[in-house]
């Protein structure tokens, strides 16, 4: 390590200094506002620097320059470096949390180190002592490197520690599965630790599912985030066994039963979160395997404001959930939040003067003041007969989770018609593919037509990793679907972006999901089409209707708004046409019939 970059170390070690001294000589403060600043520090206990961002006195990026400057060393934007996992993991989790410190680089000088608080002279030579190598030091913002610590310190070997020793342990004939799992309180049992760091890490990561899958010689951990599985292998396959039968005990399962599926649930605290776990498992050739949804009770309910609904749309759903009565369908596939578009609406309608009932295959969310009924099909309660019973509770807002076959159809479809707003989902692709289901299911068209307000159909598109969004030009083939999709003129001046990938989005240059919606909302000629039950003419009626905007226009104006990129937008543009089959048919039942 060269002299300069020893001096550069020790004079920022040595140094201390009194901030609000420096920052009011420099002019970057003044006297009024260092003694806000102090009050404030003295009410919060914080730092002073944190307490003259927070007081607003100046920007966090403002001191972190100015510190840096006055130190002599260099200042890091954590968000725009690749970091290397061996090279951070030469600093353990525990004390890089605790001096708030973190290994950026590694070389044959030694070690470049950025910290939040360089001026801390106990923090430095205890990192000195741990690391055993020259130090350089980097100042690095406080809050972007708790951020990047909760990212990168994956349990990842964590888990990999406890799954090895649970198969140790099977090997060597020293743990009996069943007296194991049987006792709750054994929280030293290995098994018990790779669940408890299987769901810190879940959590950490914003998973909304694990998937626990056994092979002939590894167990296969994914979670599912943002939509999209990661992979984590295990190796041993005899680790699986224990982790399910465990499992099973959680949620109240039979261990004993390992040829039929089972579903079950439980709660459970990691941290400050409070999880809602559905068990569903499956026999599969190697043991069986275990999907875990995790529901976050601990969190806030979106509002309708926060879904991600353009305005135009907002408002009109809005309108239409106010009404006293009618139905109103919210449409697309598994996993695209259609519940959560839905609990928002409820959210919004539920008032002391409003009795709302709710039919759901699970319950998923608990709310304050709604009659909430969980359907059990082994007993017979199953949703046609909740609902025929929640009708006799003077209800005025019923939710039905799912409309799955004819009769629930025609007891909500009729529900709407004497005086009940009802919500309910179908999993259809499009708004026009809904009524094609409906009539599937035999509703008759007159019923439909007086019943059905109007539908939202949705998806859930990934948006771009703000921290390292970037201008993206499209592809020939991009450019191609562009054209025959939307038309030249129309995506000609768009300019979209891409994620280069980095450590806040896990170099998937994706960060977080937002709702794309297109409403449907009847009118005198979609109603007259649906009463004739005449597809094709509610499709052009439909088509026509001005304030229609499909779900593909919708998720390319997010595109060319810098919202998501252009791939998001193919990918859910696939299979929107599944209706022109089922007109296709219509035509040639009408043609047989010499129509």
């Amino acid at each position: 390590m060269s002299n300069t970059t020893t001096d550069k170390s020790a004079s920022a070690r040595v140094r201390k200094i009194r901030l609000g001294d420096m920052l009011i000589g420099a002019g970057a403060i003044t006297q009024a506002q260092l003694e806000l600043a102090l009050q404030h520090q003295k009410m919060t206990g914080q730092k002073l620097g944190r307490a003259l961002t927070e007081v607003d006195a100046i920007t966090e990026a403002e001191l972190h320059r100015f510190l840096a400057q006055h130190l002599n060393i260099d200042y890091i934007d954590l968000g725009g470096v690749q970091l290397d996992m061996p090279t951070v993991s030469l600093l353990d989790e525990v004390h890089a949390r605790r001096y708030k410190a973190i290994v950026l680089q590694q070389s044959r000088d030694g070690l470049l180190l950025g910290m939040a608080d360089p001026t801390d002279i106990f923090a430095f030579d205890e990192l000195s002592r741990l690391l055993q190598k020259p130090l350089r030091l980097a100042l690095v913002g406080e809050s972007e490197l708790l951020r990047t610590i909760d990212i990168v310190y994956r349990r990842t070997d964590e888990i990999n520690a406890f799954a090895a020793q649970v198969k140790n342990e099977l090997s060597e004939g020293q743990i009996d599965i069943d007296k194991l799992t049987a006792d709750s309180d054994s929280d030293d049992a290995p098994v018990i630790k790779l669940l408890q760091s299987m769901f810190k890490d879940a959590v950490q990561v914003k998973a909304s599912d694990i998937h626990i899958e056994p092979d002939e010689f590894v167990l296969r951990i994914r979670q599912r985030v943002d939509g999209l599985l990661h992979e984590h292998i295990i190796e041993g396959g005899g680790v699986a066994s224990a982790l399910v039968t465990r499992l099973k005990l959680m949620s109240g399962l039979d261990i004993s039963e390992k040829r039929l599926p089972q579903d079950g649930r439980f709660s459970i605290h990691v941290g400050a979160v409070t999880l809602d776990v559905r068990v569903s498992t499956l026999p599969v050739q190697h043991g069986e395997s275990v999907v875990l949804r995790l529901l976050d009770n601990s969190a806030n309910l979106l509002t309708l404001d926060h879904l991600g609904m353009p305005p135009a749309i907002l408002s009109r759903f809005r309108s239409m959930i106010e009404r006293p009565s009618g139905m109103v369908l919210v449409t697309g596939p598994t996993g695209s939040g259609k519940t959560t578009t839905l609990y928002s609406a409820l959210n919004r309608v539920n008032r002391p003067t409003t009795k709302i009932i709710t039919v759901e295959d699970p319950v998923e969310y608990r709310l304050e003041r709604i009659n909430q009924v969980q359907v059990n099909a082994r007993i017979g309660l199953d949703f046609a007969r909740v609902l025929r019973t929640a009708l006799r509770q003077d209800p005025d807002i019923i939710l039905v989770g799912e409309m799955r076959d004819r009769e629930t159809a025609d007891i909500g479809l009729r529900a709407a018609m004497t005086g009940h707003l009802v919500f309910s989902t179908l999993h259809t692709v499009n708004a026009a593919a809904t009524i094609s289901r409906l009539l599937d299911m035999d509703a008759p068209g007159y019923l439909i037509a007086a019943a059905l307000h109007g539908i939202v159909a949705q998806r859930l598109v990934r948006r771009v990793c703000e921290n390292c969004k970037a201008p993206y030009t499209p592809d020939a083939q991009q450019s191609a679907w562009l054209d025959a999709s939307f038309g030249e003129s129309q995506t000609k001046s768009a300019e979209f972006v891409h994620g280069d990938g980095c450590n806040y989005c896990h170099l998937t240059g994706y960060q977080g999901r937002i709702g794309v919606y297109e409403l449907l909302e009847m009118d005198a000629t979609l109603t007259d089409a649906i009463r004739r039950e005449d597809l094709a003419a509610f499709m052009a009626a439909a088509d026509a209707k001005e304030s229609y905007v499909p779900l593909t226009q919708c998720a390319l104006e997010y595109a060319a708004s810098g919202i998501t990129t252009l791939d998001e937008v193919i990918r859910i543009s696939g299979g929107l046409d599944e209706v022109e089959p089922l007109l296709d048919a219509n035509a040639e039942e009408a043609a047989d019939a010499g129509v």
